[in-house]
């Protein structure tokens, strides 16, 4: 292929692959939280580093990977101690962020020209080191949203029932912000600032078109993000186009076929029993049940819930009971 013959190309589509791989991944858990904008938040926050690192003369990667950790950790934080609501943080995130960012590069004399790049994303300007910058974070990415995939899950869905369980809620809501503050500011190069959200949210939203339970949509969206970013990246070079905005309006035509192609499965699955081991057999109610389950209890993912395991019983929580597997 034409394209793989430019060495900068080379190092553009693995760049493109590995942000494809991991922006979905911590997507899934920030779309399960009903945060889905908050990739655009720190994405304003890692405005602020380039800007710093274009006043302090640094490497803008670096730099903004630390100043978007820090913001995010900062905001976390607040909201777990009542001191800023999800939507106030958000805000401190949108503003202070991008209007420190602009600022300091019009002082380091780059002005928002300089940003512009960092902001839509310059798959040709990714350097070597970059690229190995990109892809030892993006292992440490995968290997957190693979690893904890179910703990990650069950605090996603239900705080309280993960803290009743047992799960370390705080610290994997921290975890969750930091992973997607090192992600978006890895995906800079790539996708950029402004757009990387949508390589975050939208693969994940066309995997839940077409994939039944956690872990199907889980690895569809990864796929699926993979896929955009590679057809981004060659139609971006063919069209002579800005890579970032091309492989978000790829990953957009994925979701429009993703709604055509769902229709027909959706109806399809309307004569499969939801969870495979259930049969036809209506759900019994664990009668006598506590209104918690008992420390210790052994968790199990089946399908898009948690199931749980005490005395010999499988039960799952079904709306203001439990019932039993």
């Amino acid at each position: 292929m034409e394209i793989l013959a430019y060495p900068f190309m080379q190092r553009a589509l693995l760049a493109a692959l590995l942000s494809g791989l991991m922006a979905p991944a911590i997507g899934m858990y920030i779309v399960q939280r009903k945060l889905s904008l908050l990739g655009d938040g720190l994405g304003h926050v890692a405005i602020m580093g380039v800007g710093l690192a274009f006043l302090t003369n640094t490497a803008p990667l670096q730099m903004a990977i630390v100043v978007s950790v820090l913001g995010a950790v900062a905001v976390e934080l607040a909201r777990q101690h009542g001191k800023a609501s999800g939507d106030l943080g958000l805000a401190i995130l949108f503003y202070g962020g991008l209007a420190s960012g602009v600022m300091m590069a019009g002082i380091s004399g780059q002005g928002p020209a300089g940003l512009s790049a960092f902001l839509f994303g310059s798959l040709t300007s990714v350097s070597g080191p970059d690229l190995w910058v990109i892809l030892v974070l993006a292992v440490v990415v995968l290997v957190l949203t693979v690893g904890l995939s179910q703990r990650l899950f069950a605090v996603a869905v239900d705080e309280d029932y993960a803290k009743v369980l047992g799960v370390r809620v705080n610290l994997l809501n921290l975890m969750i912000v930091v992973v997607a503050a090192v992600t978006v500011s890895v995906s800079m190069r790539t996708v950029g600032l402004l757009l990387i959200s949508a390589l975050m949210v939208i693969p994940v939203a066309t995997s839940q078109q077409l994939f039944v339970g956690f872990k199907a949509a889980f690895f569809g969206a990864m796929g699926i993000g993979m896929l955009a970013a590679l057809l981004g990246t060659v139609g971006s070079f063919y069209l002579d186009t800005a890579s970032g905005a091309t492989i978000v309006v790829v990953a957009i035509l994925l979701l429009g076929v993703s709604w055509i192609v769902a229709g027909p499965l959706q109806r399809k699955r309307r004569f499969i029993p939801y969870v495979e081991d259930h049969g036809d057999h209506e759900h019994e109610r664990a009668e006598g049940h506590a209104a918690s389950p008992p420390a210790g209890a052994r968790v199990i993912q089946h399908g898009d819930h948690l199931d749980y395991v005490h005395d010999g019983h499988r039960h799952a929580r079904h709306g203001d009971h439990y019932d039993e597997h």
